[in-house]
């Protein structure tokens, strides 16, 4: 019998029952049901502190991540992915790109980089991907257009990357701010079981 997959989901949405995260929850129980672990992270409710930009973390080499000098949650949050399988990493578009909840954790994930002072770019520690992930994101625009116009999915896929993860599919829900209480659609939710098996049984 083989070893259960542990599935974690990052969510950077302000609001709980919203559009992301149906998404979210849909892919997370097509997963459970499919004989994974899962567990999702609302970084709402998570401890990150802003990136000071210190540089400490990508000083000394290796390929482990750097060590932050700031006393949060970050650590924990990087150990839970680190033992994990499959990843998902979930944002809405605010004012063009993901959350600022979002960003403020992609910025933290310069600990995976080696960046010595005197050196003019950082480069990535390690370039395996042994996790898989799927990326989630929604907009007030038409999905086609909010995937051309804005960085959304390419953050969230640079990040994922950096948590040595590669994506096997993504879910963007367009059109999502007609309502205050609006569903994500059949589509995208069918797309979020689909997804949720896949990360389970696609090796």
């Amino acid at each position: 019998m083989g070893e259960t997959v542990k599935v974690v989901a990052i969510v950077g949405s302000y609001r709980r029952g919203g559009v992301i995260d149906q998404v979210v929850d849909e892919l997370l129980a097509s997963a459970a049901a499919a004989g994974a672990e899962v567990e999702k992270l609302y970084l709402l409710d998570t401890h990150v502190e802003f990136c000071t930009n210190c540089r400490l973390c990508t000083q000394e080499p290796g390929r482990a991540r750097g060590i932050c000098p700031v006393a949060d949650q970050m650590e924990r949050v990087l150990d839970l992915v680190e033992g994990c399988q499959a990843l998902v990493l979930a944002s809405p578009t605010n004012f063009g790109s993901v959350t600022a909840l979002m960003k403020r954790f992609v910025e933290r994930l310069v600990c995976y980089a080696y960046w010595p002072w005197g050196v003019p770019a950082p480069k990535v520690r390690s370039r395996e991907k042994p996790r898989r992930a799927v990326l989630i994101a929604s907009s007030a625009a038409p999905a086609f257009m909010a995937r051309l116009a804005t960085p959304v999915l390419k953050t969230l896929k640079q990040s994922a990357e950096l948590l040595g993860a590669r994506s096997i599919g993504t879910i963007f829900v367009g059109l999502a701010a007609g309502q205050e209480r609006q569903g994500a659609g059949k589509r995208a939710l069918e797309r979020a079981r689909v997804l949720g098996r896949k990360l389970v049984t696609q090796s």
